[in-house]
C-alpha cells in the first residue's frame, strides 16, 4: 500500500462556492500511481470549508451562496465573537455545517467523483485569502 501526503496552498478566491477538482488532480501527480485507493482532503481553516456536490451548472454554486448567506446572516445581535468583521461569525458557522475534509476514492489514477459531482473550496470570508489544504492519498 502506498501513502502521499501534500499540503497545497489554494489561491485566493471571492466569497463564493469554487470548483477546485481539476485544480487538484492536476496538483498530484502521485494519484496515477494509484490503482485503487482514497483521498482524503482536509482544509486548515475555520472560516471556508470543503463539500461535494454539482459540477456542471453554475447557478448551483450560486443559489447555495445565496442559501447559505439567508441561513446564517452577518450582524446576528447575539453574535459576541465581532472583532475580525461581521463575515467571520458567519463564516465560522457555515464552515462547521458543510465541515472541513471530503475523502473521495481513486480509481485507476483518477479522484472517482460522479458524472455530475465536484470538489468545492467553499470561500465564506469577503476576503480569506490564501487557503492551505492537506491532501493524503492512499492505495494500491
Amino acid at each position: 500500500m502506498k501513502w502521499f501526503q501534500k499540503t497545497l496552498r489554494l489561491p485566493a478566491v471571492k466569497r463564493g462556492f469554487h470548483l477546485i477538482t481539476d485544480l487538484l488532480e492536476a496538483q498530484l501527480p502521485e494519484l496515477e500511481e494509484i490503482e485503487v485507493g482514497l483521498a482524503h482532503i482536509f482544509i486548515q481553516h475555520t472560516s471556508a470549508s470543503l463539500s461535494i456536490n454539482e459540477n456542471a451548472d453554475p447557478t448551483v454554486r450560486h443559489d447555495f451562496e445565496q442559501h447559505f448567506n439567508r441561513m446564517v446572516p452577518e450582524n446576528a445581535p447575539y453574535y459576541r465573537h465581532t472583532l475580525e468583521g461581521p463575515d467571520d461569525m458567519p463564516a465560522h458557522i457555515k464552515a462547521a455545517l458543510l465541515g472541513a475534509s471530503v475523502t473521495v476514492p481513486i480509481t485507476n489514477g483518477r479522484l472517482n467523483v460522479g458524472t455530475w459531482q465536484g470538489i468545492y473550496l467553499c470561500e465564506h470570508r469577503d476576503h480569506g485569502g490564501k487557503r492551505t489544504i492537506v491532501i493524503t492519498l492512499q492505495g494500491k
